[in-house]
């Protein structure tokens, strides 16, 4: 499989396009009529004012509090980069703001603050606490951050919490639970050895010790050594807390006999002579970033017996925090807590250890790129899974009612994960599976516009993301001046740029196309034209002969245009089965229109046709089909012949024994609706239908271009359904990420 390739140009263009860092604020109420402007504001406002003043619960109520949370950092500790300054750290800040908004639909604002004082960092977070539910803290260095995370505690009445501290000791505990689990072995009798006492080490050793562990089996280790009872050499009063009574000097002499080591140290920190001398069936949590202690490779080549884990996401059982910060803030935000405690941690660490002792749902397995089973590979849960959002804020949530810290415990637990399984937006796992199994397919995609930089970009994107193998139709030299134009001088040296210039298959592809056209009106020379001079039909010719498993182009012609110069190469015609499904992802609902590309004005048996590949296509992106056929009537109100085909397509379905739900004709608000569909009580749709059939071409494409204008929705498609071979026609206005995307359905082989 191919790895990930980041380029500090590839970063950099992230973080800067389409707009300057990594989010945006928008508003949740209307803003369009002077009345609205009214009640956001002055007078409205002074009534929501009134209330939080006389009873401060209810800004929980009437404000975003209780779904907003601080990522706060000085900058002091910034990742692996050491001090960067406040300013230096905003875009690590940022992107922990996402991940709190993807991964648990927290809202999240990141704050940095000039100052390495404690005292006036502390002074400024305080002063900012009504403001959120929570705070997160980040890359502050120690030991300062213990410092300023336990007056905080003290001074503020919501959670405050050091995710480079307790995010690691959480996820490390759950996969230590069951490494131990399957070792046979109890926390409460095991040796551990744990080297680097930092934020996150001491951290670490202090959450297994609530959770069991005995102190003296506990040996710290830092870079002088161990930090035993009665040493004084760069000690300080978080240290000496885990001073143990031991005569072992080094980390040498700590490894011998030890069941469990854990590092948050340095790569290349543990030989395998330490890993020799463990006990049986070890477990190795070498979590050092961006290099191990010791890899897995050097570790099981001495033991074959041990269990081991990095802070890595390529190699198996990644200790990585964002199973833990985003859902035990969750949690805590959803009962108001006042803080978050030890109780809620372990909650949170068990929680993680159970799932990934369950069977591993299809789509988890499909995006991490092979069959998970609960053992010595997986003993944590990976982020892809589905299952945390409404297991881990759950189990958080009664840890805190338990213990006193919430202010508004939640009555049905029930309706509350039911909430949460709501909350995550579908269309993130289908696109996350779609990307893993192009990973998978490693398809070689042919970008036929390779004179847009949009495209170029986008090609570049394919291959570096180590979906397989991108080909740019263009010319030598454009392709490396517009790639140096974008900053992307040395991808030049990565993409393979193909033409019928440089082709050795011209004659073949030429003898193939005048088969296909010398009976259509096209000669010799029309033939050589098309091949040779233009880009589309030259990328299609390369997927027919099997040069490229999939195709993408339209970034910059009209897809009727491209259809037509395609139908030169494949049968892509109304009456060849082909039919253009579109999808639609916008608020968290992904819906597939068709037909966007060939019927001009279908009858009734085209429709079903329609209806197939629409459905096919939706199986294939991993939807279970609902199909529609729209029309301005619903089930024969208002009568028009122009809806009677609409009215018909269902009955012809009903004679193949269609195998998925249909109905129609309807309204697109009873389709979509729920509510709406429970006026038709025999209507057979059990939900808000996925697959949307429209009367004619025209109609999709002013729906598709509607939403994408008016609603900032996001278009994949058209893909070109019927044909044997992937074909994504993107529209003309195509961001880079658009073009992506359809190079990755491409590289699905969705056909």
């Amino acid at each position: 499989m191919s790895k990930n390739k980041l380029t500090r140009e590839d970063a950099l263009q992230f973080h800067m396009k389409p707009s300057p860092g990594k989010w945006e604020i928008q508003a949740t109420v209307p803003m369009t009529t002077q009345r609205d402007l009214s009640l956001a504001y002055s007078p409205g406002v002074a009534i929501p004012c009134e209330e939080i003043a006389e009873d401060p619960a209810t800004a929980y109520d009437y404000t975003n509090k209780g779904n907003l949370v601080a990522v706060i950092s000085n900058g002091t500790a910034v990742l692996g980069l050491g001090n960067l300054g406040a300013l230096g750290s905003k875009p690590v800040m940022e992107g922990k703001s996402v991940l709190f908004k993807r991964f648990a639909d927290v809202n999240s604002i990141d704050l940095e603050l000039d100052t390495e004082d404690p005292d006036e960092f502390i002074k400024a977070v305080r002063l900012m606490g009504p403001t959120f539910g929570g705070i997160n803290l980040e890359d502050i260095k120690a030991p300062e951050c213990f410092i300023i995370e336990q007056t905080l505690k003290e001074q503020m009445d919501i959670p405050v919490f050091h995710d480079d501290q307790h995010g690691t000791a959480v996820i490390c505990a759950a996969g230590l639970l069951n490494a131990l689990h399957l070792s046979g072995k109890k926390i409460e009798e095991v040796k551990i050895v744990l080297n680097g006492a930092g934020a996150a080490g001491i951290a670490c050793l202090e959450l297994l010790k609530a959770m069991g562990a005995k102190h003296d089996n506990c040996i710290m280790a830092d870079t002088k050594g161990v930090i035993y009872q009665g040493r004084t050499e760069g000690m300080n009063q978080w240290k000496s807390a885990h001073a143990a009574n031991t005569k072992a000097r080094t980390l040498d002499d700590a490894m011998k006999g030890c069941d469990v080591f854990l590092g948050v140290s340095a790569k290349g920190a543990v030989t395998q002579e330490m890993v020799s001398n463990m006990a049986e069936n070890p477990v190795i949590f070498a979590m050092a970033n961006p290099d191990p202690e010791i890899t897995p490779e050097d570790a099981h080549a001495v033991r074959e017996d041990a269990i081991v884990a990095t802070g890595r996401s390529d190699y198996p059982n990644q200790v990585n925090n964002v199973l833990g910060f985003p859902y035990l803030f969750r949690g805590a935000l959803d009962i108001h807590a006042r803080a978050i405690n030890d109780e809620m941690k372990i909650a949170c660490a068990e929680a993680l250890a159970a799932l990934a002792r369950e069977d591993v749902p299809d789509e988890v397995a499909m995006a991490y790129g092979k069959k998970l089973t609960f053992g010595r590979d997986y003993i944590i849960p990976t982020p892809f899974d589905p299952r945390l959002i409404h297991r881990i804020p759950t189990a958080v949530a009664q840890a805190g009612m338990k213990t006193g810290v919430a202010r508004r415990p939640i009555v049905d637990m029930e309706v509350y994960e039911l909430s949460l399984k709501s909350r995550m937006d579908p269309t993130q796992s289908i696109l996350r599976s779609l990307n893993a199994r192009a990973r998978a397919n490693q398809s070689t995609v042919v970008f036929a516009e390779g004179d847009d930089p949009r495209v170029l970009r986008a090609a570049v994107m394919y291959q570096r993301s180590g979906m397989g193998k991108a080909l740019v139709v263009g010319r030598d030299d454009d392709v490396k001046e517009k790639l140096a134009a974008e900053g992307l001088p040395e991808a030049y040296d990565e993409l393979e740029i193909v033409n019928a210039a440089t082709t050795p298959h011209l004659e073949t592809y030429k003898t193939f196309l005048y088969e296909r056209l010398q009976r259509k009106g096209f000669d010799a020379q029309d033939v050589h034209r098309l091949a040779a001079r233009d880009r589309h039909v030259f990328a299609a010719l390369l997927l027919a002969h099997g040069h490229a498993d999939g195709m993408v182009t339209g970034a910059t012609r009209k897809s009727a245009h491209i259809l037509e110069l395609i139908n030169h190469v494949f049968d892509a015609g109304p009456h060849d089965g082909a039919v253009g499904v579109t999808a639609v992802l916008h608020n968290g609902r992904i819906v597939l229109i068709t037909d966007t590309l060939v019927h001009e004005w279908p009858d009734e048996n085209d429709l079903a046709d329609i209806a197939e590949r629409g459905a096919f296509v939706a199986r294939e992106l991993g939807l279970e089909p609902r199909v529609a056929f729209l029309s301005f009537s619903t089930f024969g109100s208002p009568v028009s012949e122009r809806a009677e085909k609409m009215h018909k397509a269902p009955r012809v379905l009903d004679a193949r024994k269609a195998d998925f739900e249909y109905e129609g004709e309807m309204t697109v608000d009873v389709a979509l609706n729920t509510q709406a569909q429970e006026n038709y009580p025999f209507q057979r749709l059990t939900g808000p239908a996925n697959v949307l059939v429209v009367p004619a071409r025209h109609s999709a494409s002013i729906s598709v271009k509607l939403m994408q204008e008016m609603a900032g929705a996001t278009v994949i498609g058209p893909i070109l359904s019927g044909i044997g071979k992937p074909i994504q026609i993107c529209s003309t206005v195509s961001t880079v990420n658009d073009i992506m995307n359809m190079a990755v359905i491409a590289a699905c082989k969705v056909d």
